[in-house]
């Protein structure tokens, strides 16, 4: 088939969630289907060219900076974005493949399907509701993009959501549940079973994310803090973000200097998971999390995954790990530096299939048979 992907961010050129989830999707599908990408053009595109054996299609220069207005997404942007996608109808196409933002574009995308009798297929990674609106855009705004959201959101085939709470969202928001699947490609099983873990890191607690408030590394910390008064321990934090000062002031404050240890992100997936292969635990106390992608590559590593009871990750997630409160993870945590057996505490392993990059084709083989019914 002639498979369309669009979206107005594209991997390599601009990184996210998304992004990353369309490359892999796209690299897995193009063994079998030709495949071509309508994007915005990131710097370092040429308006048209191939890569990878995709083809892509770009139009309206733009840069990260350019894309945010005040820590929003530019409008502008949006709407230059759905100008240019008009350039669709001089290609004919099966299926099209599209990431649900920025909204605007999906009429012309229904418009398109309709002529030419393609069908349609929505990515969705969040719900947005009438409330988150106007939080996001202000009043007036916010309750234009709420309506033109709620009703160009139903009108596609098929929907893949990242996670089961998503889905969740999509029926409450109007979609048939049979619409519905769920996948969410970000394991590169070859990536993974190359791995070798680092060396001397065997009793070491290991987190890696944005340093935000959120992300609750007070009580990560706290958690170390009392593993180690009974079982000596090390503890690594991997990431940046604001709250990086705060959290090396806790450290000395709490007396673990020698005990833990902070590193800037690294460059390339292979040394993070490195750390995490040869790491005892992987603890995330976050407060706010999405699909908790980081929780899954640790188990997917044979490194289990702690997160506390009010975490926030969907439950295909939650049933990997390892859910108690802070007295039963530290308790946990402790048997587990004495025992050293890693395995005790990785359940359901099963689900770690739906993340996987190499059942990209057998996913939509079956999106592609329920296409044929719309």
């Amino acid at each position: 088939m002639r498979i369309a992907f669009v979206s107005d961010v594209a991997y390599p050129w601009h990184v996210g969630g998304i992004e990353i989830v369309n490359y892999n999707e796209a690299m897995e599908l193009k063994a079998a289907h030709a495949i071509d990408f309508f994007t915005l053009q990131w710097p370092g595109m040429q308006a048209e060219f191939s890569k990878q054996g995709v083809r892509y299609h770009t139009f309206h220069k733009v840069s990260k900076e350019k894309l945010y207005v005040r820590g929003r997404r530019s409008i502008a942007k949006a709407l230059a974005f759905t100008a240019g996608l008009f350039r669709i109808f001089s290609h004919d196409y099966d299926v099209i493949i599209s990431n649900q933002f920025p909204v605007l574009h999906l009429p012309v995308l229904y418009l398109y399907c309709k002529l030419k009798r393609c069908k349609l297929v929505i990515e969705v990674v969040e719900v947005w509701d009438r409330d988150y609106w106007i939080s996001y855009l202000g009043g007036f705004l916010g309750l234009i993009g709420s309506f033109c959201y709620s009703v160009t959101l139903k009108g596609a085939c098929q929907y893949v959501a990242n996670s089961s709470m998503t889905a969740e969202r999509l029926f409450h928001a109007g979609v048939d549940r049979e619409r519905i699947s769920v996948f969410t490609p970000i394991l590169d099983d070859k990536l993974i079973a190359g791995i070798r873990a680092t060396k001397g890191k065997a009793k070491t607690i290991v987190f890696s994310g944005r340093l935000i408030k959120e992300k609750r590394m007070d009580k990560w910390l706290q958690i170390v803090k009392r593993v180690n008064e009974t079982v000596p321990i090390k503890a690594l934090i991997i990431g940046n973000g604001p709250e990086k000062d705060s959290i090396k002031a806790m450290v000395d404050e709490m007396g673990l200097s020698g005990i833990v240890s902070m590193k800037d992100f690294f460059e390339t997936k292979r040394e993070l998971y490195k750390e995490f292969k040869g790491a005892m635990a992987f603890l995330l106390m976050s407060e706010r999390e999405g699909l908790g992608a980081v929780a899954i590559e640790s188990i997917a590593l044979g490194t289990p995954a702690f997160l506390p009871l009010y975490s926030p990750v969907p439950e295909e997630v939650k049933d990997m790990c390892v859910l108690d409160d802070e007295k039963g993870l530290t308790r946990k945590l402790i048997e587990l530096a004495k025992t050293g057996k890693k395995a005790k505490y990785i359940k359901n392993t099963q689900n770690i299939d739906s993340f996987r990059i190499s059942m990209v084709p057998k996913f939509y083989d079956g999106i592609f048979s329920k296409l044929e019914k719309c």
